[in-house]
């Protein structure tokens, strides 16, 4: 396996969508104590489209803790950081090397059902002592809406980024 370098591009790249993730997630998304809907999967796709998983992953979780420090929602729990990066590396395991609508199709019902639904529910139970199985219920809405939601806009950005080229930001 060829090592990747590490440039000063890649990192002002990420470091710009970690900043996009943070104002898409923060300030343009609509979100009530145990559900949110927005488009902040969005740079963390395209993150996971250029480089790959490991920087996806890096992109999510950063996004995920700066934006809790910086313009905190909540207390800061360290278990929505650990989800934020799974979803990097799901998006990256799924997205970088195979765009078609199927690997888009697995990578958002892994992160929507393994990483929101039940990882994020189990986050939420712990953070607000409340019992599990109420909330995976009121959260089965925000999965089936942020399912369709990613399915289109991650199939609508790989349209994108084909057209223009996967090296136009990489």
């Amino acid at each position: 396996m060829k090592s990747k370098k590490l440039t000063t591009r890649t990192l002002l790249i990420m470091a710009s969508l970690i900043a996009l993730t943070i104002i898409l997630s923060r300030f343009l998304s609509f979100s009530v104590w145990n559900m949110k809907i927005g488009l902040d999967f969005i740079p963390i796709a395209v993150a996971a489209l250029i480089f790959g998983p490991l920087e996806a992953g890096i992109v999510a979780a950063l996004s995920d803790f700066l934006g809790a420090i910086l313009f905190p929602i909540g207390p800061y729990f360290p278990g929505f950081t650990f989800t934020a990066f799974l979803v990097g590396i799901i998006y990256g395991v799924f997205l970088h090397s195979d765009r078609r609508w199927f690997s888009i199709l697995c990578a958002v019902l892994a992160h929507q059902i393994a990483c929101s639904q039940f990882l994020n529910t189990l986050w939420i139970s712990i953070l607000y002592s409340s019992p599990y199985w109420p909330i995976f219920v009121t959260r089965l809405l925000q999965t089936v809406i942020m399912s369709s939601v990613e399915f289109i806009g991650i199939n609508l950005l790989v349209k994108v980024m084909n057209r223009f080229g996967k090296k136009a930001l990489a």
